[in-house]
């Protein structure tokens, strides 16, 4: 219910915020979508509610109906990222064996990472922060497809449990890992340049400066598959093992 102010000494409605912009009416589906847009653009930095509004051809005030402060925006892009994830996996064809699943899982999960690099890292911060209950659906979603498929698969619910934190774990410190920031430069052609490795003391982290051009590389969706593959064939080689 909008606030009510004095006028005339009789008390009216507030100004109402109008919430159609250039693309039409908003929705929440609209905020989100192009607070997702900004920030692959742009950066988590570049994210406000007042340049939200003026990307969307809004006041700011319009957005506080499909969110409630930035806070509530980028608790949102983690939806977004899940929703995108959900959309892919069920497309696709599911696999046999639960090994090869959870293998698909993850490269998709890359793919979408890829695509979204500015939002991997609230997928730590956001939900260290959230209780399960609160989560978004597609977040909850995403840890049920993970424990339907390992309890189907003859698990034990301590066993899935296990495996479940293993594998979300390393899917996110990968993600993480993968895709963090390397170049100081974007506009230098000089690679030693372009990565700042003249910031770095030669003498203190002569290894690091020798790595860093290896670094600066994605190590892909075969890398993610094969250190995968080796966590869930330790941890779940046997699945009698408590």
């Amino acid at each position: 219910m909008p606030k009510r102010a004095q006028e005339g000494g009789e008390a009216v409605p507030a100004r109402r915020a109008a919430d159609r912009g250039r693309y039409g009416r908003l929705s929440r589906e609209r905020v989100l979508a192009v607070a997702l847009e900004i920030v692959d653009r742009d950066g988590l930095s570049s994210l406000s509610m007042r340049g939200l509004g003026a990307e969307l051809g809004v006041e700011a005030m319009a957005l506080y109906r499909y969110a409630d402060g930035k806070g509530a925006l980028l608790d949102g892009l983690v939806e977004a990222f899940f929703v995108e994830l959900e959309t892919a996996l069920d497309a696709g064809v599911a696999a046999c064996e639960w090994r090869d699943e959870l293998d698909r899982i993850a490269r998709a999960a890359y793919e979408v990472a890829l695509r979204h690099p500015h939002v991997v890292p609230l997928l730590a911060t956001r939900l260290l922060s959230t209780p399960l209950a609160r989560r978004p659906a597609a977040v909850l979603r995403a840890d049920e497809r993970i424990l339907v498929l390992l309890l189907d698969a003859g698990l034990n619910g301590r066993q899935a449990v296990r495996l479940h934190r293993a594998f979300t774990a390393w899917l996110l410190g990968w993600l993480t890992v993968d895709l963090r920031a390397m170049v100081d430069d974007p506009d230098e052609p000089d690679p030693a340049f372009r990565l700042g490795l003249h910031r770095l003391s030669a003498r203190e982290l002569p290894r690091l400066r020798e790595c860093a051009p290896l670094m600066a590389e994605y190590g892909g969706a075969d890398d993610l598959s094969a250190g995968l593959d080796v966590l869930l064939r330790k941890l779940g080689r046997d699945p009698g093992v408590q």
